[in-house]
């Protein structure tokens, strides 16, 4: 379970999938219902931005979907993979082999190079593409010797993506991407992600607060109160570049 997968574009349902999920914390006698019966459904390919206020549930949603956390009940899938069902191995091998994950902090290696901050990644993956790739793809061919320190926020956060996307995953889960940066950066930042999702089919999600990513998606899906309170088909698609806020 959960060691191998389909070649992309083999699987014909969704990559990622939901029903009835729940999440509750407790601290004390306290209680935070987090999701609420969470329905989703995630198609190879897809390119996603899910919206809502702090505390809507997104960040929770989005640390089960990549096995970072568990749910209090109904079932998320992984193709056909049962997440809620998996061990903690299985979850590791999931996390490992099919999910890259992008946070607004990049949480690179302050002493490796973007090249090597890369390679730590494609030296565990199953079949990974080779880091000078990877950070080619997101423009960076030209800093690839450069330390964290040398570059800037946005380079930073494309080192992360190239990091994420190098074992080419099925699932690209990303929180808050541009938070830390200003609109110019930013587009960079979406220009890398729209071109990995077009290049090498990875289904990407992006939480984000700024209502005006949602032009650059496939589909947007908006979080309220722990439930999704509705979801919106893009019958045009803006570039990166054609975004502002």
């Amino acid at each position: 379970m959960l060691n191998g997968r389909p070649e992309a574009g083999v699987a014909s349902g969704p990559v990622l999938r939901t029903r009835g999920l729940c999440k509750t914390y407790r601290t004390g006698e306290v209680e935070v219902q987090a999701l609420r019966n969470v329905d989703f459904e995630a198609r190879p390919g897809e390119f996603i931005v899910i919206l809502g206020p702090s505390g809507s549930g997104k960040s929770t949603f989005l640390n089960i979907a990549g096995g970072l956390d568990s749910a209090t009940s109904g079932e998320a899938w992984f193709e056909d993979h049962s997440l809620t069902q998996a061990s903690e191995a299985q979850l590791t091998r999931y996390r490992r082999d099919h999910v890259g994950f992008i946070f607004q902090f990049y949480n690179l290696m302050p002493t490796l190079t973007a090249l090597e901050n890369v390679r730590l990644v494609t030296e565990i993956a199953r079949k990974p593409m080779r880091p000078e790739e990877a950070l080619a793809l997101v423009g960076l061919e030209d800093r690839m010797d450069h330390f964290p320190a040398q570059l800037s926020g946005g380079e930073q956060q494309r080192v992360a993506i190239a990091r994420a996307i190098a074992k080419q995953p099925a699932l690209l889960l990303c929180d808050e991407p541009t938070g830390a940066l200003d609109s110019k950066t930013g587009i960079r930042v979406l220009e890398a992600l729209a071109l990995v999702n077009e290049r090498i089919g990875t289904t990407t999600l992006v939480i984000t607060h700024n209502a005006a990513i949602r032009e650059i998606a496939h589909r947007v899906i908006y979080f309220a109160n722990g439930s999704i309170a509705r979801s919106e088909t893009n019958t045009v698609r803006k570039a990166p570049s054609e975004v502002s806020w």
